[in-house]
């Protein structure tokens, strides 16, 4: 019981430091966002493109403006899966049902996602986008079933089952 409580509290710590990194990246203005995409679309053509170093500047430019919507929307999905795993650490409580235990930490990432959207709003260059929260939450979605699917092939009860 008091390692439980111990591991939540762990998994709490991380979820609000998680929080606070998703916040920081939501911060930044619009021009240095776009910059931090066009340096990774980069990154991603020289690591899977054969031959993209061989490539005209401007082709290697054409080509991170095309992947930064997939990078930029991966990018959202992936750090909301990971704070999913985190909340559904910090929740597991075994007086709920399994259905609370993976819905509660879905709907405060969820929450969360609303909160850094508007929050964005108020950063020069950038924009709240409800579709940005629709992707966020099936992020949070996905996190949540990865930690319940690794609970259930572990054989967590606490975690997956009840």
């Amino acid at each position: 019981m008091r390692q439980m409580k111990r591991r939540k509290r762990i998994f709490l710590v991380l979820a609000i430091i998680w929080m606070l990194v998703i916040s920081a990246f939501s911060s930044r203005t619009g021009d240095l966002s776009a910059a931090d995409s066009g340096r990774i679309g980069m990154l991603v053509g020289q690591i899977f493109v054969p031959g993209f170093e061989g490539w005209s500047q401007e082709k290697q430019n054409e080509f991170a403006e095309k992947v930064d919507y997939p990078i930029r929307k991966t990018a959202h999905a992936t750090e909301y899966a990971i704070l999913g795993m985190l909340l559904v650490g910090a929740y597991t409580d075994r007086e709920k049902g399994r259905i609370a235990r993976l819905l509660i930490p879905w709907l405060i990432g969820t929450i969360y996602a609303v909160t850094d959207e508007i929050h964005q709003l108020f950063v020069p260059g950038r924009s709240g986008q409800i579709s940005d929260v629709c992707l966020d939450s099936v992020g949070v979605l996905i996190g949540v079933f990865i930690l319940w699917m690794i609970a259930e092939i572990r054989g967590n009860r606490y975690t997956a089952t009840k």
